[in-house]
Formats: structure tokens, C-alpha cells, sequence
């Protein structure tokens, strides 16, 4: 199995220098020693504009000149349409017809194609899979892929160089790219550093992997119970699966309660606009402390902040 290199993760960070923000650390005024890693700031409201664009940047003239196409739940479809845009390429990207209204019509604004399918009976591996050949397209996966998860590492290249001092950060977990990347970017620079994933235990296929020690998945009907839409993969994939046993510390689970409890503290104690998922790895710091590391220097990466009006309502009023 080939693994990230810090010379991939370097190149993946010069490709984005020009398209992805390096987002700053924002010291949490309630905890001491946290930190927000706000990836909600980034063009598309995720930090999936990383992988996606170093993945279609390190495609060849003839791979581009035939498009891409993608399969996502949401975010990784807005990066993918917003990196084809940027670089003049066509883009066609599979998406639930469950995903939040809101994904779907900005990855439609970015200029891609979409094509909805139904999540609870359709496979949108075998949809993509299908247009792919039927176009020849170029397939941008949102997780299992070295340019991708090189390029979500890039976040672990910024929080490594604005808080040299880390001890502990803590990433959602649905694919496992984003807690591959970073963990893979900080393990090489700085093994000490414990790397934490958080996933919804009603969905916890990425535990429930790295405990049996090879890719466990769920149902699409378990993964539908979570209002995190940015973690219902049903399992990790090779790639990601190496990377996290070889990198990760461990991966705690939080409940839906605990989940919108944290995704509310965020937006009214911190005001910090998120979506659900975003908030999974605060739940894990708010009501699993005893299951974390100690740790003096902690960095919460925030993935996403993809939320419609309604849903932002919803996640305020709730108690």
C-alpha cells in the first residue's frame, strides 16, 4: 500500500496556495487551550476544495479535456464543481436526493451537471461508475485517493506551523480523507501529537473498522439516522484505511443529542456558523474528555459549514 509522503503533502500545498485559504486558529475564549481550525471559511464552505482541486490539478491535459465526475453527499461535490470550474473542465457529480437542498443547488451554481439518486436503494458507486464509462470521464473520488487526501493534509501542514506546540486535534470521520490527511501531516512532522476521529455512533464504521481490523460497514438506512450528511459514508475504503491504521489514535463516537448540543454552542457561544458535522469533534472534547489524551494545546478542525436557513433555525432553538 502506497502512503502520503510529506513531499506529496508539500506539492498539494503550492497547487492551493492561490485557491484554498490558509485558515487561521481561533483561541476558544470559553476553553482554555482550544482551538478552532475553521474550514467553514474556506470559498465553499469546507475544507473539500483541498482535496479536490490538488486531485483535478494533477490531472493530464488529455484526462481533463474528457471532465471529471465525482460522488458525494455534498461537500466534496462542491469542490469538485468549484476546482472544475477554476481550471476550465467539465464536471458531472452524483449526489443523494436526501443531501441538503442547499449542496446541491450551489454545486449546480458552480457549473457542474448533477445527478440525484436514492440513497437508500441506489449504489452511487455503480451510477458514477456507469456514466463514467459511458464519458470517459476522470473519476475524482471524495475520499480513497493520494492526491486527495494529500490535499485535506494541508491542513495539518497550517495548524503545525501557527501552533508548533500541538498536542492533540481532533477531525470528523465519514470517509476517513480529511483524518487521514492531517494525521498523516502531523505524524511526520511531529509523531507526538495525538490524532483523534469523531463519527456519530449511530453510524461508526470507522471504529467499528479499525477495531476488527479490517473495513466494517453499515446500512444506508444507519447511516440515514445521523444529522451529520457529511459522514454518511457507509465505510472506509483501502486507501483511507491504511492511512488510519497506520496514523490515527483512535475514533470516539458522540450521540445525536451530544451532536446538536456542540453544533449550538458553536454557533451561539463561539459564532461560529457550521453545519452538524462540523461539530462532531466539540461534542467528542464536551462530553467525552475522559476518553481523549490529556493534552495542553488542542485544535478542533471545524470541516464545514454548508447550512441552510432552516436548519440553522433548527440547531438555535433546539434545547
Amino acid at each position: 500500500m502506497e502512503f502520503v509522503t510529506l513531499a506529496m503533502l508539500r506539492e498539494a500545498q503550492e497547487r492551493l496556495r492561490r485557491v484554498a485559504y490558509h485558515t487561521p486558529l481561533i483561541r476558544s475564549q470559553a476553553d482554555e487551550g482550544l482551538f478552532f481550525k475553521p474550514e467553514n471559511f474556506q470559498p465553499i464552505g469546507s475544507f473539500k476544495i483541498r482535496g479536490a482541486y490538488n486531485k483535478i490539478a494533477s490531472l493530464t491535459p488529455e484526462e481533463r479535456a474528457r471532465g471529471v465526475i465525482a460522488y458525494s453527499s455534498g461537500n466534496h461535490a462542491q469542490g469538485v464543481a468549484y476546482a472544475a470550474r477554476a481550471l476550465g473542465i467539465r464536471a458531472v457529480v452524483v449526489m443523494p436526493a436526501t443531501a441538503p437542498q442547499i449542496k446541491i443547488e450551489r454545486t449546480r451554481g458552480y457549473g457542474a451537471q448533477v445527478v440525484l439518486y436514492d440513497p437508500l436503494r441506489e449504489s452511487r458507486e455503480e451510477i458514477a461508475g456507469r456514466l463514467q464509462a459511458e464519458h470517459g470521464c476522470a473519476l475524482v473520488p471524495p475520499f480513497n485517493d493520494l492526491h486527495v487526501i494529500a490535499g485535506q493534509g494541508t491542513i495539518g501542514l497550517e495548524i503545525l506551523a501557527d501552533l508548533p506546540e500541538v498536542d492533540l486535534i481532533l477531525t470528523p470521520v465519514g470517509g476517513g480523507g480529511l483524518l487521514s490527511g492531517v494525521a498523516a501531516a502531523l505524524k511526520l512532522q511531529k509523531p507526538s501529537v495525538k490524532m483523534i476521529g469523531v463519527e456519530p455512533a449511530v453510524a461508526a464504521d470507522a471504529q467499528a473498522s479499525l477495531a476488527a481490523g479490517r473495513i466494517m460497514a453499515i446500512t444506508p438506512q444507519q447511516a440515514q439516522q445521523t444529522l451529520a450528511d457529511g459522514v454518511r459514508t457507509l465505510h472506509v475504503e483501502p486507501i483511507t484505511f491504511a492511512h488510519l491504521q497506520r496514523y490515527a489514535d483512535a475514533i470516539v463516537t458522540v450521540s445525536e443529542t451530544e451532536l446538536v448540543s456542540a453544533a449550538r454552542r458553536l454557533i451561539l457561544t463561539h459564532k461560529l456558523t457550521v453545519e452538524p458535522t462540523a461539530a462532531l469533534p466539540l461534542a467528542a472534547y464536551l462530553y467525552h474528555r475522559a476518553a481523549l489524551p490529556p493534552a495542553r494545546n488542542v485544535v478542533i478542525v471545524l470541516s464545514s459549514g454548508s447550512v441552510d436557513a432552516a436548519q440553522l433555525a433548527r440547531l438555535i432553538q433546539s434545547e
